[in-house]
């Protein structure tokens, strides 16, 4: 039988799960405040088809238990991409699907594609520090596509592995086929004349993910 309330079953599953009201918001796509103010402030009134078929996946039930009409389903292909216990540009580390597993989050497939990278080839790491800014600050969560390792180096913004230590940093193809590793925030260094051997690209980064 469906719960007549969506709001409870989804309160019930968030509290079952040892999850939080702002990571499911995250989730979702939404502000931090935006499942609690769902659960207990009615607002929305009912959930958006995309979020609520978000969650049903996630919690792995019927997308009716939080509030779907009857024989309305959802047939995207929803890929949970791993979360690693990794910080870029603060201190060593692996990045390697399974290793440091900090969690799991869901993303269409098909937006995944529209990126350009194959779903089993992405990551999300946390970037620490802010050498980057204003394009990537301190906590931001970035999609590494580890795909783009095994292809001809593209400009742009990578994750790195340099003297030891995982960094995320602008690269540029230099003359004499030299590469620049470059910081955007100009307090800190970067490298305009590096052999490409001492710089291991993990992947490129396609995506960041902030709270507000």
């Amino acid at each position: 039988m469906v719960n007549s309330d969506p709001r409870a079953e989804l309160d019930r599953l968030v509290q079952a799960h040892g999850d939080d009201y702002a990571s499911l918001s995250r989730l979702v796509g939404r502000n931090p405040a935006y499942i609690q103010q769902y659960i207990k402030r009615g607002s929305p009134k009912q959930l958006p088809e995309r979020e609520r078929s978000i969650l049903a996946r996630y919690y792995g039930v019927d997308p009716q238990l939080l509030g779907a009409p009857e024989d309305v389903g959802d047939r995207r292909s929803l890929k949970l991409v791993p979360k690693l216990a990794v910080g870029a540009s603060a201190g060593a580390g692996a990045l390697a699907e399974g290793e440091a597993l900090a969690g799991k989050v869901g993303f269409d497939e098909a937006w995944l594609r529209k990126l350009g990278v194959e779903p089993r080839n992405v990551s999300l790491i946390r970037v620490e520090g802010d050498s980057m800014q204003p394009t990537l600050n301190d906590g931001d969560d970035i999609m590494v596509d580890k795909g783009a390792a095994l292809k001809p180096l593209r400009d742009g913004i990578h994750v790195v592995r340099i003297d030891g230590v995982l960094m995320v940093k602008r690269l540029a193809r230099a003359p004499g086929g030299r590469l620049s590793v470059l910081s955007d925030n100009p307090a800190y260094p970067s490298w305009p004349d590096r052999d490409p051997a001492e710089v291991h690209v993990i992947g490129r980064v396609v995506w960041v993910g902030r709270r507000l």
